[in-house]
Formats: structure tokens, C-alpha cells, sequence
């Protein structure tokens, strides 16, 4: 990387790109079989509703690595955050300081927008990047666990209103 990394936002016609990424961590992540998204669905999300953003970064005006993040809300702040979502950079691009670059410019995104924190969730078997978030000073969250209800149990749940 450069003295200082090149950060483009993404646009409508990035979605075949982005969904690329979001395949690349998934398999990095031993979870392809997991994703269903496809190019129609992340453009509606994405473009027309505007519920998340993507950002990427660049070596020599081809983009190596991504950010998906959305905005949350923290009560107890009484102020939006930023949840990152994905941060994905490139296995032979990795090394050269643009996952640290990824989320400075998220930090600096956040504190622009005025958001009270950056947030994220880690695989808990994946060493090398909580080692890189912890040398970044980000806080582990032991204390917290993560619930989700999705799919089928999903609509079961909201037809028994």
C-alpha cells in the first residue's frame, strides 16, 4: 500500500463485485454454503431501500478489499453507531495495511457522522483477526452473547402476534 490508501464508495453497478466479496469471506470464513444473496437481492437492500453501505479500497484503481456496515443505535449513548458488517481484504493483498486502513476510514466515518461507537463480531477461531483487532485497541465483548432468530422460526414467530 501507498503513503495513504484510496477508498471508493461503492455504486449500483459494483453489485456483481460486491457479492464477490461476500463470497470470498464466506468461503474464507467456511461458510459459502450459507449465502443466498444474490446480485437482485443486494441491490434492492442496498440501492433502493439504502440500508447499508459498502466501501473499498484500492491498489492501483483495482479494488482489493471491502467494507459492508450499516448504521445501529446504542440507548444507553442515545446515539447511532457504525456495525460493520463484512471487512474483507484480498488473501495475496493482506499484509500491506489496508484492513487497518479499512476501518481508520470507518472510524473516521463514525466520528464524521457523529456515531458514538464502531462495532463488529468476530469467529471465534479466527486468530489472526482478533489479534489484529485487539492490536488496534478494539475491546472484546466476552461478556455479551449473540442471538438470532432467522428463517422459518423467523415467520413462526412473528405469526403468533
Amino acid at each position: 500500500m501507498s503513503n495513504e490508501a484510496v477508498f471508493r464508495n461503492a455504486e449500483r453497478q459494483d453489485v456483481p463485485l460486491i457479492l464477490q466479496f461476500i463470497k470470498d469471506l464466506a468461503e474464507y470464513e467456511h461458510m459459502l454454503d450459507e449465502v443466498v444473496a444474490d446480485e437482485a437481492t443486494l441491490e434492492e437492500w442496498l440501492f433502493d431501500k439504502q440500508k447499508a453501505e459498502v466501501i473499498f479500497v484500492l491498489e492501483d484503481g483495482v479494488e482489493v478489499g471491502f467494507a459492508l456496515f450499516f448504521h445501529n443505535f446504542s440507548t444507553f449513548l442515545g446515539r447511532a453507531g457504525i456495525y460493520l458488517e463484512d471487512l474483507f481484504v484480498k488473501p495475496e493483498h493482506r499484509g500491506k495495511g489496508y484492513g487497518k486502513a479499512l476501518l481508520k476510514k470507518l472510524a473516521s466515518i463514525a466520528v464524521e457522522r457523529g456515531c458514538g461507537r464502531l462495532e463488529w463480531w468476530c469467529l471465534d477461531w479466527n486468530t489472526p483477526s482478533i489479534n489484529f483487532y485487539l492490536s488496534l485497541g478494539a475491546e472484546q465483548m466476552s461478556d455479551w452473547t449473540t442471538y438470532r432468530i432467522a428463517g422459518e422460526t423467523l415467520k413462526q414467530l412473528a405469526e403468533e402476534g
